[in-house]
């Protein structure tokens, strides 16, 4: 399983995921599952459904706890996490995951995503 998670300010656009995940995304494993905080996660519908994904919506409490390598001041102030595009991805590809790829940054800067590849036991 390749999940990529995404954090977003309110303001984000579905080109802005998009963009982010392209960014994210290259020359990595497709992507098999989308995964994003679940006050987030109605605003990637219609990337799901564009790239026929599953979309995972995580509860705060999937969230808590998850070491991220990045730190972002904006996800500590407002999340309690490092980064929640890394959370997020870690969270939903489950326990024994690992990251791919860091999280990236939207050009517009509204939307970070990073990659993770879930280990089948």
């Amino acid at each position: 399983m390749i999940v990529a998670g995404f954090g977003a300010r309110a303001s984000a656009t579905t080109a802005a995921f998009h963009a982010a995940l392209r960014l994210t995304a290259h020359g990595h494993p497709p992507v098999t599952v989308i995964a994003a905080p679940q006050d987030r996660a109605a605003m990637l519908d219609e990337l799901a459904a564009l790239l026929d994904l599953p979309l995972v919506a995580l509860p705060p409490h999937a969230l808590v706890g998850i070491a991220t390598p990045t730190r972002s001041v904006a996800s500590l102030g407002h999340r309690g996490i490092g980064s929640v595009a890394e959370a997020c991805a870690l969270a939903a590809a489950g326990p024994a995951a690992r990251l791919l790829a860091t999280r990236r940054i939207s050009p517009d800067r509204t939307v970070t995503c990073a990659i993770a590849r879930g280990i089948l036991s």
